[in-house]
């Protein structure tokens, strides 16, 4: 079990890092915005008395300055903890200042998540309370769909479909139109898309579609918390992503993980708003302090809230 005391520290990386963000809203610069987070929140870890690894860290696809895999973080003294990092979901939303960028982390005991290579990654999710094993990536979108319907007891048409808005799902949004399912397109950020399908004051029954990899596993750590259902698997293009994965010791590259292969025991989840959402308000700056809104979940603690927090610069 994580130490419930490092709950509000962690908590304070994020609040941190989204701060350090929110500095360059709407300049169109999301270069810096990453790496003013990623300074905030390494600077922020290194506070922490614990004995942190990053597992998860900053894609390369931002070109920005990472958290790496492998990091150590922390004092160095306490306990062994695994962490995946995304200090800035969202760079496009902070470059022009547009809604649902956040700061988010996953923190768990070690070798409790797994290290997920910066590629793409096959998703799929529901909420929570539904028949065990009900979805899967390998049935089509019109089985997913009219399963996900009779377990709810109402007709496709009810449903709401969370879908990243890419070219690359123009046969998912085919097949959702041609059920009558209702759509709600997100631009970036499918960490919060996914973890919509848990959320009880959204109207998403399921997520589809692909995104990261990293995001992948930060979603499903928030789910491991929240009883819901998702499966995902890896999407290799070339050698060199195939490399990457066995680097990190994947050796079924066609594997289909469910949220117990990607994380497991113990979990502290915490996503900070950067920009205005769907879920969280952004950072307001006040001068001498700012306010900031999470959403924060710790497994063994059965702890789910919002918090808003004043700091002080």
């Amino acid at each position: 079990m994580i130490n419930p005391k490092l709950l509000n520290n962690f908590i304070r990386v994020c609040e941190r890092a989204a701060f350090g963000a929110s500095k360059f809203k709407g300049k169109n610069d999301k270069i810096a915005a990453d790496q003013a987070a990623v300074d905030e929140m390494r600077s922020e870890l290194n506070k922490i008395s614990f004995q942190g690894k990053v597992v998860i860290g900053e894609g390369e696809m931002d070109e920005a300055p990472m958290l790496y895999i492998g990091e150590k973080v922390g004092t160095g003294i306490g306990e062994n903890l695994d962490i995946a990092v995304d200090p800035l979901e969202g760079t496009n939303f902070v470059a022009k200042n547009l809604p649902n960028a956040i700061s988010v982390m996953a923190i768990a005991e070690k070798n409790c998540l797994l290290s997920a290579p910066d590629t793409y990654m096959e998703k799929i999710a529901i909420g929570s309370g539904y028949p065990k094993s009900l979805i899967d990536l390998d049935f089509s979108v019109e089985k997913n769909i009219k399963l996900l319907a009779n377990a709810k007891n109402v007709s496709p048409d009810k449903l709401t479909a969370c879908v990243l808005k890419r070219d690359r799902h123009n046969n998912i949004i085919s097949s959702l139109n041609s059920l009558n399912v209702k759509i709600k397109f997100i631009d970036d950020g499918d960490v919060m898309g996914v973890i919509s399908v848990v959320d009880p004051t959204s109207s998403i029954d399921i997520y589809l579609g692909t995104g990261g990899g990293p995001e992948g596993v930060l979603a499903a750590a928030a789910l491991h918390c929240l009883g819901g259902q998702m499966q995902t698997r890896l999407v290799l293009k070339d050698k060199d992503e195939i490399k990457r994965a066995e680097a990190l010791s994947i050796s079924d590259l066609r594997k289909k993980y469910s949220i117990i292969d990607m994380v497991k025991g113990d979990v502290i989840f915490c996503a900070t708003g950067i920009t205005d959402g769907d879920m969280l308000k952004g950072i307001n700056d006040k001068g001498a302090y700012f306010e900031a809104n999470s959403f924060v979940l710790h497994k063994s603690q059965n702890i789910s809230k919002k918090v808003k927090n004043i700091i002080k610069k």
